[in-house]
């Protein structure tokens, strides 16, 4: 497995950063993108890479906010063949709070409904995507609200804003001769739980958590917390940016050490 950053809040030399993120993973036969940011920076920074965007199998949508979605339109542009995987809850409804205002935080208006010939919406709890074994799995814990409402996250249901209940994200799981590579981006629904949610649905062990871990904002308490499951299940890896945060990535590599790598946009990395 070959994982290529295109977009991530850091930038690196002549790549360049922006808020979101846009990976692209090449696993056995197949050539998948997961999440495009939130324009085509995705794709000015795979022409620099070197990486051919229309050869890319299928895609995914980790879950549906702007700064994973939006990057789509081009993509959709310059492959006419990939179909995009994502959550049946996704949509354009969803909001974050800052102060007493809502701001809508959901993929570019009309997009889903301009490119639904594209979209292959998920009702499953898991299904195998691709043809090299690869599985996306929806989020099972309970009471996801009680994290959204400390987040500020929300949805609009019947006009009213509601705790998002993080139906609309995903994990990516793919398995290799080490273990488990998972990928979520934001991991809204919280680190642990999807560590656990993985576990419990999969007969082998994490080698690999990639992604976002949305601990900007967290106390030390809950990174520790998060530290302790890693350590439990025997994470191997752990490759991280986007909405993990400073402080969340200085206690990471204070406890794990070179098992931590953070990303930036141009990074490569070999699994």
């Amino acid at each position: 497995m070959n994982v290529f950053v295109l977009s991530d809040n850091t930038g690196d030399g002549a790549y360049e950063g922006e808020h979101g993120l846009s990976l692209y993973i090449e696993y056995g036969k197949n050539r998948i993108l997961l999440d495009a940011g939130k324009s085509n920076l995705f794709y000015r920074n795979a022409l620099r890479m070197g990486v051919d965007l229309t050869t890319v199998d299928y895609a995914v949508l980790s879950h549906s906010h702007y700064d994973h979605a939006d990057g789509f339109e081009k993509f959709f542009e310059i492959n006419d063949k990939a179909k995009l995987y994502l959550r049946r809850e996704s949509g354009e409804f969803f909001y974050s709070q800052h102060g007493d205002k809502m701001r809508y935080i959901g993929p570019a208006k009309g997009m889903l409904d301009r490119y639904r010939n594209r979209l292959i919406y998920i009702d499953e709890m898991s299904i195998p995507v691709g043809s090299s074994g690869a599985s996306l799995l929806a989020h099972s814990t309970d009471g996801l609200e009680k994290i959204a409402s400390r987040a500020g996250l929300y949805r609009m249901v019947d006009k009213d804003y509601i705790p998002d209940d993080f139906s609309h994200e995903q994990t990516l799981v793919f398995p290799t001769e080490k273990g488990l590579v998972i990928f979520n981006s934001c991991s809204h629904a919280g680190a642990a739980n999807i560590v656990h949610e993985v576990t419990a649905a999969y007969s082998s062990g994490i080698y690999a958590y990639i992604g976002g871990f949305h601990l900007f904002e967290s106390g030390d308490e809950e990174v520790l917390a998060f530290i302790d499951t890693l350590k439990t299940v025997d994470v191997q890896r752990i490759i991280t940016g986007h909405c993990t945060g400073d402080r969340a990535c200085e206690l990471l590599r204070d406890a794990l050490g070179n098992k931590v790598e953070k990303m930036h946009a141009g990074l490569v990395m070999e699994i």
